[in-house]
């Protein structure tokens, strides 16, 4: 046998014998609540509202759920990256627009760590964000209407993993390369170039992308990094703010058999970025203004809810090897994933996927050793700290591949261990292990509300698991992943409650209900309706023809549509259904379905005005109806369209009530 093969072989077999000893040798501490116990703790009665809002990425499905805690109900999907036929988002005419990108239009994305914004430390309830891996792109979604208002492409990018993740006061919303690519040195651009050339031209980026006061995003500055995979991001906090960390692995710049060749460092390295210097360097002109084309696509509120694409054709790149201060590696073992700095800001806690221990760094001593310039050598330019002079204290027996760490505000930090399937419990100052729950099973992320901020909500944990099982009847070979909550209140962890999530949640963030709930859009004014083609009355509306496209103005509401009779439309014709939904009610949306549309429904809420694309291809008689289940006449709500032959004479004529 072949000496790659027979490593290759040896990890997953190491892995299986860590299990089957902890299994044997190693119960937890952690305990099951009793099932009386753990349902009263999480029974929402009916009518009465979780306390928490948790918002879980989608993964592969590029959507966000939104569930509440500690019900675990999920309550809404909020449509971001991917088209989504349920309300027609990037199918309708005004929000495709919102999927444009280099690539063309991307009708689908991989969605992976939301970040709500913070103000002064603390999550505020204003936006949450969230990025996209495969098409590297972040979104803003709005709370106050829990609709994606934004999204902005990441240039010199792929995979935009290490990302979204704000500054303190949302100054800055961070993303990171996970894949670095091959570029040029003069203007960034990916290179026809052999992949065995790695170490010589693929490099990575850093970038920070600027919110502004009404949360419209663009790219302040890149950071050139050398050509490592950059895997997740925390900003520090309180003496740390003006920084930011991103984990790095495959500091030896494989490009096959990653699981090997990017594991044979003993340490890998975080990245500490002095985002505060950069964004002076910025301000000051410093670096170069280098070809980086890229969409910002934005929903206009000031024209009636229609998304706009502005495309941008560079951006301003740093590069740390030409100005003093402006990052530096933080040796740490080995693989790591996670990078979470504690709620007084002075601890850094890295989530080794290969460590036998959880690395604690201190920034305290990071900045002395930065001050003394107590470097063990430099990489690519870069100053490599002493891990030794850093070092805060390592957790030890920690579990098998510790990922990711979050906070309770009590002092104590928890940790997924994702091969041992369990979360352990730490303190932070003494560095030991204090508790331990096993989940089920192979835990990525975990969330707690808060946990991330200077002020964790330190009451619940969800253990975000990507192995379900045996937890739920079986679906066949598909199985959705599964959560788990657990009440952190205690000395003891314990476990209340299992539910499926959709997709593949990466991460969550968890806000209270209070922060988010009264700000709440209930419909929109039908009088501030600015959008171009709406109809704001019955007697508004028409069908226009204009050459052989066809306008149709149309208003929806309980129960009928107006016009719901059409002649004169004919083979071939590109006819735009815009229709305004009348209702002035909470929760009465409208839906409308053209029988032959080949792209999907539109659901149109109270006040709105959407618009429908329809090209018949073949002459008769077709129904339109409502798809929403909006009143006891909903049935009632249809229509019928008459398609002539494409040569037809037949005029434009339109009808209610006759």
């Amino acid at each position: 046998m072949n000496k790659l093969l027979k490593k290759s072989l040896l990890w997953p077999l190491a892995a299986v014998a860590a299990i089957g000893f902890l299994s044997m040798g190693c119960s937890s501490n952690g305990e099951f609540g009793s099932s009386s116990d753990a349902a009263e703790k999480v029974y929402v009665a009916p009518g009465e509202h979780d306390e928490f809002y948790g918002f879980f990425s989608g993964g592969y499905n590029g959507q966000l759920g939104v569930y509440g805690l500690p019900s675990g109900r999920h309550i809404f999907t909020i449509p971001v990256f991917s088209q989504a036929a349920v309300n027609g988002y990037g199918y309708s005419e005004e929000t495709k627009a919102m999927l444009q990108t280099t690539d063309g239009f991307v009708p689908w994305g991989d969605a992976h760590h939301p970040e709500l914004s913070q103000t002064d430390g603390e999550t505020d309830g204003r936006w949450v964000f969230i990025n996209e891996n495969n098409t590297p792109r972040i979104a803003r979604i709005g709370l106050d209407e829990f609709k994606t208002q934004e999204i902005i492409e990441i240039p010199n990018s792929a995979g935009n993993h290490a990302s979204s993740f704000v500054t303190p006061n949302t100054e800055y919303v961070t993303a990171a390369t996970r894949f670095s690519v091959p570029m040029s040195e003069d203007n960034m651009q990916n290179m026809d170039v052999s992949i065995d050339s790695y170490k010589e031209n693929f490099q990575g980026t850093i970038s920070f992308v600027k919110v502004s006061d009404e949360g419209h995003m663009n790219i302040d500055f890149q950071i050139r990094m050398p050509g490592f995979n950059y895997d997740l991001s925390h900003s520090g906090k309180g003496p740390s703010d003006g920084w930011a960390f991103f984990t790095s692995y495959n500091s030896e710049e494989a490009h096959t058999m990653l699981e090997i060749n990017a594991s044979k460092n003993d340490k890998d390295y975080i990245a500490a970025i002095n985002w505060e210097k950069a964004a002076e360097y910025a301000k000051e002109g410093k670096g170069e203004m280098i070809p980086g084309k890229h969409y910002r696509n934005y929903i206009d509120h000031e024209e009636g809810g229609v998304a706009k694409s502005e495309v941008i054709e560079e951006v301003r790149v740093l590069d740390p090897r030409k100005l003093d201060g402006l990052v530096y590696f933080l040796p740490t073992p080995k693989s790591p994933h996670g990078v979470d700095v504690d709620p007084t800001g002075q601890y850094i806690a890295a989530g080794g996927k290969l460590s036998t221990v959880i690395p604690v760094h201190s920034f305290e001593k990071m900045m002395t050793a930065i001050e003394n310039e107590d470097f063990e050598g430099e990489e690519q330019g870069i100053p490599v700290l002493n891990y030794d002079s850093i070092l805060h204290g390592e957790v030890e027996n920690p579990g098998l591949g510790p990922l990711h760490t979050e906070f309770d505000g009590k002092g104590y930090a928890y940790t997924t261990a994702f091969i041992s399937s369990e979360i352990v419990k730490w303190d932070i100052e003494k560095t030991e292990v204090v508790d331990r729950i096993d989940v089920y099973y192979s835990p990525g992320h975990l969330m707690i509300p808060g946990g991330d901020s200077q002020n964790p909500d330190g009451k619940y944990l969800v253990a975000l698991n990507k192995i379900t099982k045996d937890r739920y009847l079986p679906t066949g070979p598909e199985m959705f992943h599964s959560a788990q909550l657990i009440d952190i209140s205690g000395d003891k962890m314990q476990l209340l409650l299992d539910f499926p999530t959709e997709g593949e949640p990466h991460y969550a963030q968890g806000i209270t209900a209070d922060k988010v709930k009264k700000q709440q859009k209930r419909f929109y004014e039908i009088d501030e309706n600015n959008h171009p083609h709406a109809a704001k009355s019955e007697k508004e509306t028409r069908v226009e023809r204009d050459g052989n496209e066809v306008h149709v103005y149309m208003t929806t509401i309980r129960s009928h549509f107006a016009p719901d009779n059409i002649e004169g439309i004919k083979v071939g014709d590109e006819v735009y259904f815009h229709v305004t939904n009348l209702e002035q009610d909470w929760d009465v949306p409208h839906g409308f379905a053209m029988k032959g549309a080949n792209n999907a429904e539109l659901l149109i809420m109270p006040g709105e005005t959407l618009t429908l694309k329809w090209e018949p291809k073949k002459e008769g008689v077709f129904p339109f109806y409502c798809t929403d289940f909006c009143s006891a006449l909903h049935q009632e709500m249809q229509g019928y369209v008459r398609v002539s032959p494409e040569n037809s004479d037949t005029p434009i004529s339109y009808s209610t009530g006759q």
